[in-house]
């Protein structure tokens, strides 16, 4: 490609161009064969599989055998499909989009409408990590420990660490090292708020989010108080709740 000069835009060869249309053709239509792709692309065949051989060298694209579905007899036929990889590639569009979303629902139903998303979003989480958080028994420490282990398998890469225990200021350090909607959450921390809260009502007591990826911390940080903290009833928050006491979000809170 021929290099770009600064506060130029960068323009794709035609090579480049060709190549992203047959993506897209894979994207849209496969499993789908090179034949059937020249043919709604108008290319020949020798050019399909040139940017095929390309695309599957990065792993962006990969062959799927399928069988002879009447007979069954005969070499499997050779189709495309977009890989794992080339999905998550591609679903930085899927983010944009995913973003533009929210923002439209921001514009037509205000803060309320972006918090209750998030809500049901963390629903499920909430209602599949309570047995595993419960089994921990009354101990704020045990539970938030329990709690880490359930976000770990989750991939959320979580500690629990004890801080000044045997006194009135001990405290679990609940860390969190990946967030897989920190680009979202950067634009609209009402789903930082809202994990917060479930994590309140999981272990029980109130708890403080310190920082959080989606503000420019390294990882996320929940303070968990466990020196005086006794586990209250839990009253499980009905889908679309919004706090509406006037009271601080947990993502303004946030130290430095």
């Amino acid at each position: 490609m021929t290099e770009v000069q600064a506060g130029q835009v960068p323009v794709l060869d035609p090579d480049e161009r060709t190549r992203d249309r047959v993506l897209t053709a894979v994207l849209e239509h496969g499993p789908v064969s090179a034949a059937q792709m020249g043919k709604l692309l108008g290319l020949t065949p020798a050019a399909v599989r040139r940017h095929l051989d390309t695309l599957s060298r990065h792993g962006v694209i990969e062959v799927k055998l399928i069988s002879n579905a009447k007979s069954g007899a005969g070499r499997p036929a050779r189709r495309y499909v977009v890989s794992r990889q080339g999905q998550t590639k591609i679903g930085d569009d899927y983010l944009e989009i995913a973003r533009l979303a929210l923002k439209e629902l921001a514009a037509t139903r205000g803060g309320q409408g972006v918090m209750e998303f998030a809500e049901r979003r963390f629903a499920h989480m909430e209602s599949s990590y309570q047995p595993l958080v419960d089994a921990a028994g009354p101990d704020v420490a045990a539970r938030s420990k329990a709690l880490a282990r359930a976000l770990t398998a989750d991939r959320f890469v979580a500690t629990s660490d004890s801080l000044n225990p045997h006194s009135a200021m001990a405290a679990e350090q609940l860390c969190q090292g990946h967030c897989p909607i920190q680009e979202l959450a950067t634009t609209f921390p009402e789903f930082c708020d809202a994990e917060t809260e479930v994590f309140s009502r999981l272990l029980g007591v109130d708890v403080r989010r310190l920082s959080t990826m989606a503000s420019g911390g390294h990882v996320c940080t929940t303070h968990v108080p466990t020196g005086r903290a006794v586990v209250r009833k839990r009253v499980s928050a009905p889908a679309g709740t919004v706090r509406t006491n006037g009271n601080i979000s947990n993502h303004q809170q946030e130290r430095p």
